[in-house]
């Protein structure tokens, strides 16, 4: 298994304030018989024209030229139709039925199809890792959304994605209304 989570994108500038993130990335170890997925991408946000460039940028010297890259708009706010990498430009797909909400498919020249679990960017960092370790083991056979589907099953104290509180939840955490006086007399 590679796991790429410290290293800045190669066109990534060492300094200044359009320093890239390190790209979130774990891959099947080279010369495994790849299966249904690839690997797995963390992106930081759901603004693919921000995430995407980097991660290009990381895949090219392991796979070759990319040359498109393909997602499911479910989870994706906005789905630019080009990004830039590597001082050229990527064209960017979407298709809803044919395509897994939670993969991600990239073609290059050199290598072909890659398909990549997308691990939502709000996941914790535990679940991502067991995600992440998942989509990159060469015995798994599994899609993205069987992975994600699964994830909570297999760890019900810590699901893959928490959920943000919602109203009721937060109006308690913060101390609610005050809760009725309860009575000392017994009503006699």
């Amino acid at each position: 298994m590679t796991v790429i989570t410290e290293r800045p994108s190669p066109a990534a500038p060492t300094a200044g304030p359009s320093v890239h993130p390190p790209v979130r990335l774990s891959l099947k170890p080279s010369g495994s018989q790849t299966r249904l997925l690839d690997g797995a991408w963390w992106p930081r946000s759901r603004d693919l024209a921000r995430e995407l460039p980097a991660l290009a940028e990381q895949l090219e010297p392991l796979w070759g030229r990319i040359t498109r890259i393909t997602v499911n708009p479910t989870h994706w706010p906005v789905v630019p139709r080009k990004i830039p990498a590597n001082d050229r430009v990527i064209k960017v797909g979407w298709f809803t039925d044919e395509q897994d909400p939670h993969q991600l498919l990239l073609l290059s020249y050199r290598v072909g199809r890659w398909d990549l679990l997308i691990v939502p960017p709000e996941t914790g960092a535990a679940a991502a890792a067991r995600l992440m370790d998942a989509a990159s083991d060469p015995h798994t056979a599994r899609t993205g959304s069987e992975l994600m589907a699964a994830a909570p099953a297999r760890h019900p104290a810590a699901s893959a994605v928490a959920a943000p509180p919602g109203p009721t939840e937060t109006w308690e955490a913060e101390g609610g209304a005050m809760a009725a006086p309860v009575s000392t007399t017994d009503g006699r």
